[in-house]
């Protein structure tokens, strides 16, 4: 073979494998050689094998909880999500958790049709549209916007599918709670966080909006609300808040 044909990088790696399939490891003799690639492809297998036992998406951190304390678990995650870029599953990232779906052009194989037992209200529609583009959100905020009174029925819809929830106290007189939507919210719709809903372009253009709105027509930019601070509530605190102040309420006292 010339020179001009050697391959020595493949050479070398070719070499270092050999050493470490012969060479002693543990307390028999000093440790065997480990190459880098064969690690890097092992922590990947170690991350798949953990997202797909889960029974819901997992975050870094309680990946970090599993895997090797030195290895960087984005990086790895980031690789295994190249892998699967072409494949029939795709590794996604939602509301800050990581999953494995049907890949988008293959969810027609899976589409089941049934019908829902309960479909959103146009008052809930507008409701939760209005807290997610405007989160955090006060009652009275959301009711000024849609120039109705918002019922008890309605925030107990969206509470129960649990695509909002109660944030805490804003810090201003009369100290009122603040809604906000949840990782359910991001998980239902495909979203990866909250700045990803569709701003005016995106809405015309499914025909959600008219062309002729008028000039002065804005949608705020999620999650870019400079808002008052609020103190957050525990899920302890959210759910007594919602039996002490929000189960007595009459549930037709809203406008449609």
């Amino acid at each position: 073979m010339s020179d001009e044909d050697r391959d020595p990088i493949g050479e070398a790696i070719a070499a270092l494998r050999q050493k470490a399939e012969t060479a002693p490891a543990g307390d028999a003799g000093p440790p065997g050689v480990r190459l880098a690639i064969d690690n890097d492809a092992q922590l990947q297998r170690m991350a798949e094998a953990l997202l797909f036992a889960a029974s819901e998406p997992l975050d870094l951190d309680t990946l970090r909880t599993r895997l090797p304390d030195d290895c960087d678990v984005r990086a790895i995650l980031n690789a295994l999500q190249a892998n699967y870029a072409e494949a029939g599953v795709n590794l996604v990232e939602v509301g800050g958790r990581w999953r494995f779906q049907t890949a988008e052009d293959l969810s027609f194989l899976l589409r089941e049709e049934r019908e829902e037992p309960r479909k959103l209200s146009q008052a809930a529609l507008e409701t939760l549209s209005i807290i997610a583009y405007h989160q955090p959100v006060t009652r009275a905020e959301i009711e000024e916007i849609r120039g109705v009174a918002v019922s008890k029925g309605t925030l107990d819809q969206l509470l129960e599918l649990k695509w909002i929830r109660m944030r805490g106290r804003r810090r201003s007189p009369g100290r009122p709670v603040t809604y906000g939507t949840t990782d359910a919210f991001l998980d239902y719709f495909g979203l990866s966080g909250i700045s990803d809903l569709p701003g005016v372009s995106d809405l015309k253009a499914a025909g959600l909006l008219s062309n002729r709105l008028p000039p002065d027509f804005s949608i705020p930019a999620p999650g870019r609300l400079p808002g008052e601070e609020e103190d957050l509530f525990s899920e302890e605190e959210a759910a007594q808040f919602h039996v002490d102040f929000l189960e007595g309420e009459d549930p037709e006292g809203e406008e449609e």
